[in-house]
């Protein structure tokens, strides 16, 4: 039984690539490119989004420890990212194909205009046959301009162009129901997507090379199965596993989404790291957006607190009395204008409900 994906996008993190000498190990990047070929072969979209480049970089290079340490991720990745993309070059090119490099930050991502002109390049990529490889920009990427992690940049790129799937490899089987070190501890095979206690039973532990953890890779994955993107969790250095994902076998932790959203609030649900500013808004308003089932928008009204400056296009959050974020939203004019009709009847919506989405 296959899965039916027409599209997806696959994370490789960097202890993923790197071997037992912390060295690239291409026998496990071939084996993951003869995956993705097949994939492609069975009429399956694919998007890769690779780390490595430091870590290859690290194979290249040695540099002190004891240097500034983001000239060293600088360095490294520069060079890293010249050996990464090359091997993958060499890789497909058995298999007939040919990939692009595609480097980014998080400033792509702040503007609606740039977000549109990366989604048409990718698109115009995938209508080639080409794969897009993708990686942070590590190069000018430093300080706020960083992401969490690949993974959230996978779940990016899987919210901007529609995937079915998002398949994010590591070095661990899944998320596991306690410590994975504990006796009697194992993988959870399928996650509802509302599950928020992960603290609880998942390691804080990073990557030996990147700089995410089993957290965040489960706040992504939540994070996009409120819209209706399906998430893989599952260890990369498992032979055949993106096969095996892709044939609906019962591997790793699957993160099954809600009912689809529409393309724009997928872009909005994933723009809280990029708000402008925030809102609070009082009981009854939070009240009347979170238990309505309709088509609510959010009315100056309810609002009791504007922060921030924002013009009309930049992305808000939405916070409770509490402090609670609860959505975020596109604003429909500046904060200067919202904090004209702050608390007012029968001004038009500050977040319409096109631009709105909340979270459970």
């Amino acid at each position: 039984m296959q899965t039916g994906y027409k599209k997806i996008v696959i994370k490789v993190g960097s202890n993923v690539i790197a071997g037992e000498n912390n060295l690239p190990d291409e026998t496990v990047m071939d084996e993951l490119i003869r995956q993705m070929a097949q994939a492609k072969k069975n009429g399956t979209e694919v998007i890769l989004v690779s780390s490595g480049a430091v870590a290859s970089g690290r194979s290249l290079w040695q540099v002190s420890e004891k240097a500034d340490p983001i000239a060293r991720r600088q360095l490294l990745a520069s060079i890293g990212q010249v050996k990464l993309i090359n091997t993958y070059t060499r890789l497909l090119q058995p298999h007939g194909l040919i990939c692009a490099q595609i480097l980014v930050t998080k400033e792509d991502f702040r503007d609606r205009m740039h977000y549109l002109n990366m989604k048409r390049c990718l698109g115009t990529l995938l209508q080639n046959n080409i794969i897009p490889i993708i990686n942070e920009n590590d190069v000018i990427s430093v300080t706020e301009l960083m992401f969490t992690d690949n993974d959230e940049l996978a779940g990016l790129i899987s919210s901007m162009l529609g995937a079915d799937a998002l398949l994010i490899l590591t070095n661990v089987d899944g998320i596991y129901d306690r410590p994975p070190k504990e006796p009697g501890a194992s993988v959870i095979p399928v996650m509802d997507g509302t599950r928020t206690d992960f603290s609880n039973f998942i390691s804080t532990e990073k990557s030996n090379f990147g700089r995410g953890g089993m957290i965040t890779k489960c706040s992504i994955a939540q994070k996009l199965a409120l819209v209706g993107i399906k998430v893989h969790i599952a260890n990369g250095k498992t032979p055949g596993i993106i096969s095996a994902i892709l044939q609906n076998q019962p591997i790793g932790t699957l993160f099954v989404p809600k009912a689809n959203q529409s393309k724009l609030k997928r872009w909005v649900a994933n723009s809280e790291g990029y708000a402008k500013g925030y809102v609070v808004i009082n009981e009854g308003a939070k009240n009347i957006l979170s238990t309505s089932g309709k088509a609510i928008s959010l009315l100056p009204v309810g609002i009791t607190k504007i922060e921030g400056s924002f013009q009309k296009g930049d992305i808000i959050k939405i916070t409770a009395e509490n402090g609670q974020t609860i959505g975020v939203g596109m604003a429909q004019y500046s904060s200067i204008i919202a904090q004209t009709y702050l608390g007012e009847k029968n001004k038009k919506p500050l977040i319409h409900y096109d631009y709105l989405f909340l979270y459970d």
